[in-house]
């Protein structure tokens, strides 16, 4: 593709498109494992996998054959009929989660609106009241309810009146979530690892206390996993590491494989204040979206392994850079979800990584956030710190 053709396409997306995207001007035009290509055969290495979306790669051939064998056979019908892929899929998340039963939708957001949908009807059900406890620093969605569950006033502003029912708490801080816990709680919602806020894992003790308050007080215990469940932390569920399981667990980027899929799975007693009627969404549990999770999910499971070996491997790594220079505050990870936390603002730096083919993000203004596929090897981690070893050696 010309460099003229190029243009027009960023032009024609300027006129087309509602700018909601601070887009770095390139055009991607493929993907194959690690790596994306642009339109002029450049290659870039992806630590990025879409913001957590392609953990099985780019194109992995098990999905790709999934979803080709899906669409030749049936690619939508309505959640008034049952429909295998999504059932099997159900059995697979039910089976791997310890969990009972789930609902399909198409994102992380929609997958959180459920969670707090469901939350809220069971404490209803049972003389609650609907108040849902969430984490400072913590990001749920773009929904009107989700920015409301995000306390972020960049996300929020503009976009009042919000939806009431919500209160922050400082995240990893088990006394003044007690402090914060009254009559009207039903639900505490909490990512394991939150990412946006920039790779921060929750402590161990702090997750246990947290379910121990839940099961004292009848709250319902919400994790949202869809950017650090589906193996990105070494485990298929981020819950896995800590010994704890959730009443609810909401998923969606990794799970699909590529494609859009969210899911929320629960527990059985609190599933039950869910009857036809109560929630839906035309498109999730299609087919085709179920189809390429299940294969996802069976690649997933083969490659928690080298989750935490690439993890470590990683960490340590930029443990020398966090010696080297000190303008790196911090180095944080759980498995493949990494981040380093640095003293001024990332944004030139991701540009640089970028020109050097490398494609990375900041998040929270001073964190440099890697989300690698799981296919990861040590090669592509050692080309990725000897560029931001250049890169960081020039200011």
């Amino acid at each position: 593709m010309s460099t003229l053709e190029k243009e027009q396409i960023i032009s024609d997306e300027k006129k087309y498109v509602i700018g909601t995207y601070g887009r770095v001007p390139v055009v991607l035009v493929k993907g194959n494992g690690m790596s994306v290509f642009d339109t002029d055969g450049k290659e870039y290495l992806d630590f990025l996998a879409g913001i957590g979306v392609n953990n099985v790669g780019h194109c992995h051939p098990k999905v790709v054959e999934a979803i080709k064998n899906q669409a030749e056979t049936l690619i939508h019908v309505s959640n008034i009929y049952y429909n295998v892929p999504q059932i099997e899929l159900a059995k697979k998340l039910v089976n791997l989660s310890g969990l009972d039963k789930a609902f399909f939708c198409n994102s992380g957001a929609e997958a959180n609106e459920a969670a707090i949908k469901l939350a809220r009807k069971y404490a209803k059900a049972n003389g609650k009241e609907g108040e849902i406890i969430t984490m400072e620093h913590a990001f749920h969605g773009r929904t009107l309810t989700t920015i409301t569950a995000t306390p972020k006033a960049k996300y929020q502003e503009g976009f009042e009146p919000l939806p009431t029912g919500f209160k922050y708490i400082p995240f990893n801080d088990i006394d003044a979530l007690k402090a914060g816990i009254s009559e009207k709680t039903s639900a505490i919602m909490i990512e394991p690892v939150q990412g946006e806020g920039g790779i921060h894992p929750a402590d161990n003790e702090y997750l246990k206390a947290v379910r121990k308050l839940c099961d004292e007080n009848n709250i319902v215990l919400i994790f949202d996993e869809v950017q650090c469940g589906m193996g990105r932390t070494g485990t298929l569920f981020a819950y896995e590491q800590y010994g704890v399981v959730p009443d609810i667990v909401t998923l969606a980027k990794g799970l699909g494989g590529g494609f859009p899929i969210g899911a929320m799975v629960a527990k059985s007693e609190i599933a039950s204040a869910f009857t036809p009627g109560s929630h839906g969404t035309t498109f999730g549990g299609n087919p085709l979206a179920c189809a390429s999770s299940a294969a996802a999910l069976d690649v997933i499971s083969e490659l928690l392994d080298n989750a935490v070996e690439m993890g470590e491997y990683f960490k340590n790594s930029l443990k020398t850079l966090e010696e080297k220079y000190e303008f790196v505050k911090e180095v944080r990870s759980l498995g493949l979800m990494v981040g380093i936390e640095l003293t001024f603002n990332g944004s030139d730096i991701v540009s640089k990584m970028f020109e050097k083919g490398f494609l990375i993000n900041c998040t929270s203004d001073t964190v440099l956030r890697f989300l690698p596929p799981l296919i990861v090897e040590k090669e592509h981690i050692d080309a990725m710190i000897s560029a931001l070893d250049e890169v960081f050696s020039e200011i």
